[in-house]
């Protein structure tokens, strides 16, 4: 990968930690995301006449990739109901590449490299450090937790493959998010009724801006997905979870403690590891 690659995913790293920090100091974490993925789908929507349509047989990627999102959007609020930045956010992304590794050897028949091994204890490791940690999560949230990195895994997979397939990754990004970005508030209002949008609120606009981060973030990493192997940008983009730690406690004054900063370090270099082991 080039330079300017590996920087563009830095910084989409960088803007995944800010936006799941956005919603996890909302008081409505299910209206925060759902108002993110509107607006990600809004500022889509203009690409959409300016990009050529991506090939026909991505189509399929998107529904499936946008129904996983979904799910993952989901499961993600539900973690962070009780759980703190810093403890959910390495659990989510860290079990991603832990859960393809492991599903490859049952599934395919793979063999787990020295390297692979070294990830999957270190990821191991890092998660029990969490889960035991003094002010650890509930049961719950670190279940939901484990269950957002299944659908982390699962969405990065498809998109991979789908932005290979058509043709033009940014106007699969823009199909991609507009489909999700619409979805998300048929189920909000589905669960709770009408959805409001009080511009006045900076709730609001906290949400709005998550949203656009939210995009970017997404966006660079799918373009990365059609060009560099997916276990390397995987591993850059994991880099996400050292930022989630800093940001929770300098914004979100969550506690930065030794065995936190450790953790979070086990987790990344695992998911490193676990990457680009292949």
């Amino acid at each position: 990968m080039t330079p300017l690659v590996i920087g563009l995913i830095l910084s989409a790293a960088l803007l995944h930690a800010t936006w799941n920090a956005i919603l996890r100091g909302g008081a409505d974490r299910l209206w925060s995301i759902t108002v993110m993925c509107a607006t990600s789908a809004v500022v889509a929507l203009p690409f959409l006449f300016l990009l050529a349509l991506p090939a026909r047989v991505s189509w399929p990627c998107i529904g499936l990739s946008a129904a996983l999102q979904v799910s993952y959007c989901l499961f993600l609020v539900r973690a962070y109901r009780e759980g703190e930045l810093a403890q959910v956010y390495p659990i989510a992304r860290g079990t991603s590449p832990l859960l393809v590794t492991l599903g490859a050897v049952f599934v395919a028949g793979e063999r787990l490299t020295p390297a692979a091994l070294a990830g999957v204890a270190l990821v191991s490791l890092g998660i029990m450090a969490l889960a035991f940690e003094k002010t650890r999560p509930s049961l719950h949230s670190t279940l939901s937790a484990l269950a957002t990195g299944v659908f982390v895994a699962a969405y990065t997979l498809t998109d991979g493959v789908g932005a290979r397939l058509s043709g033009h990754a940014q106007s699969y990004t823009a199909w991609l998010f507009l489909v999700q970005g619409a979805a998300m508030p048929v189920v909000y209002v589905a669960l709770r009724g009408r959805l409001a949008l009080p511009l006045r609120a900076a709730e609001t606009w906290k949400a709005l801006a998550g949203g656009v981060f939210g995009l970017l973030s997404y966006g660079v990493v799918i373009w990365a997905l059609s060009l560099a192997p997916m276990g390397r940008v995987s591993a850059l983009r994991e880099t996400s979870i050292l930022f989630a730690a800093v940001i929770g406690a300098v914004f979100l004054k969550e506690r930065l403690t030794p065995a936190r900063v450790t953790a979070a370090l086990m987790i990344a270099g695992g998911a490193i590891a676990l990457s680009t082991a292949h």
